[in-house]
């Protein structure tokens, strides 16, 4: 075969890979094996990413932060509560400007995730009393990879001045941090989220880490919470000056039980029994 045309074959298979076009061939199967263990993901792990941007309003980091997923193969940006003004000066960013039109606006971090089975929020961590477990990026960037071959990921970056809140951290399953010197703890918004995608997707030879059934989505963790903090307050458990802190105690619970969607629909159904039966 001439040089020109195993080129082009080449170029060929490695579109097929990035589009998620199955192998048809055992020399198709076998390149894409090497395009694997050189850590190039496919289009269907990296569709699983959803990389949120929680109330930002510099819109060169939203650009920057549009261009590294772009970048690194995703498609998939969501922003919550943006700065109107910033969010369309961004929309002309250059290299992602389509992307940032296909990006979806959310009014709360609930909303905006309740399709995922994992939230991760990230945060600089070293200074803040943290109610979640923390990893580092190169950790929890594999757990990650492992869970986007199963299903929805929400990646959370909050705004410039003071990152994600205490609330928004509720909605999160663990946090993730990247390692930096003491002296200067944060990163620039575009800056962390391209070295963080670097991470996710640079090792595709990351094992799964053995999850077999598909985890309950965030809304329908969410549901249960509800229907938890309901049967409390109606059983007396609850005083309802406390309903704002047992709200964030039983999200962040439930968060960390990491629940199957199947014991989350049967949790659910037992919880709606109890409710009935305390009001009946």
């Amino acid at each position: 075969m001439a040089k020109g045309s195993s080129q082009g074959k080449c170029t060929q298979l490695i579109r097929k890979h990035a589009i998620g076009e199955p192998p048809h061939s055992w020399k198709e199967e076998l390149f894409v094996a090497c395009l694997r263990i050189d850590g190039l993901p496919s289009k269907k792990e990296i569709d699983g990413l959803r990389v949120v941007l929680v109330e930002v309003r510099n819109p060169l980091n939203i650009g920057a932060a549009a261009r590294a997923l772009s970048n690194f193969g995703g498609s998939h940006l969501r922003v919550v509560n943006p700065y109107e003004v910033a969010f369309r000066e961004a929309q002309s960013a250059v290299g992602a400007a389509d992307l940032l039109k296909k990006a979806k606006e959310f009014q709360t971090v609930a909303e905006a995730v309740s399709d995922c089975a994992l939230v991760v929020g990230t945060t600089a961590g070293q200074k803040r009393e943290l109610q979640h477990t923390l990893h580092p990026l190169a950790r929890g960037a594999g757990l990650i990879r492992s869970q986007m071959r199963l299903g929805r990921v929400a990646l959370l970056f909050g705004s410039e001045r003071t990152g994600l809140s205490n609330a928004d951290f509720t909605h999160c399953h663990w946090l993730m941090h990247i390692p930096t010197s003491e002296k200067h703890l944060s990163m620039n918004l575009g800056q962390a989220v391209a070295v963080c995608l670097y991470e996710i997707t640079r090792d595709a030879r990351t094992k799964s880490a053995g999850v077999k059934e598909p985890k309950a989505s965030a809304g329908t963790v969410e549901r249960l919470g509800e229907a938890l903090r309901q049967v409390l307050v109606d059983s007396g458990y609850t005083k309802p000056r406390a309903e704002s802190a047992a709200e964030e105690r039983t999200r962040r619970m439930l968060k960390r039980l990491s629940i199957t969607q199947a014991d989350a629909e049967v949790l659910l159904g037992m919880l709606r029994q109890i409710a009935w039966k305390i009001k009946s």
